[in-house]
């Protein structure tokens, strides 16, 4: 079964440095058909304008997971991290016990394109840790970026939970099988693509469960993450 999660049926607000769509309920926007999806608590797009960021601030008990789709983005934490990630980059932040950070556009000219993905962790307590990586394989093929068990390089999140990225080229397709009692969700960062038969563009996603298999197939240039969860 596939559930579809349009674009435009996301939580959306415009700060003016800001502007920012909430796939689940998040901050302000609450929408209690739409509060996560097994372990996946948010998916949240910004666009943040040159100059301008997210102060520091606190988070616990969460996986903070930040893809970059386009432009830079600095950061800075408690832990005494910092770092400006680009597209390719994939930084994984276990807030754990608690963990302070802030979060900058640190460009001049360009504004800075992210996903922002939180994942519940499988357990309280844990001590705060980070972890940064560059992924360049994404083309024409579903590459695993995180994962339990930080195998074939990706990053550890502490959930029985695995992201893959890709990138694909109009007519690409890529295929994933789902184990028994698995489900997934599939975001899409931009473009278009079908999902077996259903078309989903830019911002949709789509929550998947009793399926055994995913067929992906970009109509255009376009770039997904697909979770697979317990």
């Amino acid at each position: 079964m596939i559930t579809i999660r349009k674009s435009e049926d996301r939580g959306h607000f415009s700060r003016g440095w800001l502007d920012t769509y909430h796939t689940f309920s998040f901050d302000q926007y609450y929408d209690p058909a739409h509060l996560h999806w097994r372990s996946l608590r948010v998916i949240n797009e910004d666009r943040v304008q040159p100059g301008h960021g997210f102060p520091t601030h606190s988070h616990r008990e969460m996986e903070i997971i930040t893809y970059i789709l386009s432009g830079a983005l600095e950061h800075r934490d408690s832990m005494g991290n910092g770092s400006v990630i680009r597209p390719g980059d994939v930084q994984r932040m276990s807030a754990g016990t608690g963990v302070s950070h802030s979060e900058f556009n640190p460009s001049e000219t360009e504004t800075v394109h992210l996903l922002q993905i939180w994942i519940l962790p499988e357990g309280r307590g844990l001590l705060p840790s980070y972890e940064e990586k560059h992924f360049s394989e994404q083309r024409g093929r579903l590459r695993l970026i995180a994962a339990n068990d930080g195998r074939e390089g990706a990053v550890t999140v502490h959930q029985d939970a695995q992201i893959y990225a890709a990138v694909l080229a109009a007519g690409q397709t890529v295929v994933h099988t789902l184990d028994e009692g698995r489900h997934a969700w599939l975001q899409v960062a931009r473009g278009t693509i079908s999902l077996d038969e259903v078309e989903l563009k830019q911002g949709d996603g789509a929550a998947v469960r009793r399926e055994s298999e995913l067929k992906i197939t970009a109509h255009d240039l376009s770039e997904v993450l697909l979770f697979d969860l317990a």
